[in-house]
């Protein structure tokens, strides 16, 4: 595996960023979280998913001129319009909100909803910022219909991701999974290598089990 310096692929990342016209702040801090991900040896939702999420700024179906809007509170709980904007942003800043919320008036627990948003890349990064806060966080989203359920060959569930990040002594615990036997983005990585899966990940377009991660996307 060919290797680059973190600070040459963040700097990269951030140049190329601003070719889509996300502005400096943001576009090093998009940048910082997927050379984060890489760094920690999350591929899936690296370099992997950049070129994808490069193109959705271009096109416009990530709005980068937006910020995120309140839409009501009530106590401990608030909700957001992510107005279409950069995921990645959106979920660090309700995850932020969450934090200060927490720590308002001792409320101990601060809890943040966020709609009209686009991928938000790895979960775990929004479990680590709170751990890293000194807050448990817990992290979850929505996603399109993928996957059958048990004994089914209907595709009629989201492969939801889930994240738990509970900080301690500099070393958090972080849980970060997808609802299948493998992420998407896992798929597409072995894929790309032209592996095969160690065990059995999911269907092909016949509905047979296979250990072919371009089998099982080709069937989504």
């Amino acid at each position: 595996m060919k290797r680059v310096a973190f600070d040459t692929m963040q700097n990269e990342f951030c140049r190329v960023l601003r070719t889509v016209g996300i502005l400096d702040d943001p576009a090093a801090r998009c940048a910082g979280l997927f050379a984060e991900n890489m760094r920690d040896g999350v591929y899936s939702h690296g370099l992997n998913r950049f070129g994808d999420f490069v193109e959705s700024c271009r096109n416009g179906v990530i709005n980068v001129k937006v910020e995120p809007q309140l839409v009501k509170e009530f106590g401990v709980i608030e909700q957001w319009n992510g107005c279409g904007g950069i995921g990645l942003l959106n979920a660090e800043f309700a995850m932020g909100r969450a934090i200060k919320i927490a720590r308002t008036d001792c409320n101990g627990m601060g809890c943040v909803g966020l709609k009209n948003t686009n991928h938000w890349m790895r979960a775990g990064a929004y479990g680590l910022q709170a751990a890293d806060a000194g807050c448990i966080g817990i992290c979850w989203t929505n996603t399109t219909r993928l996957m059958p359920p048990w004994g089914s060959s209907a595709k009629k569930i989201g492969n939801n991701p889930l994240t738990l990040c509970v900080p301690y002594k500099g070393n958090h615990v972080l849980l970060d999974m997808a609802m299948s036997q493998f992420s998407n983005g896992k798929l597409e990585v072995v894929s790309r290598r032209g592996e095969k899966l160690p065990v059995v990940g999911g269907y092909d377009q016949e509905g047979n089990l296979t250990k072919d991660p371009a089998a099982i996307l080709a069937s989504m």
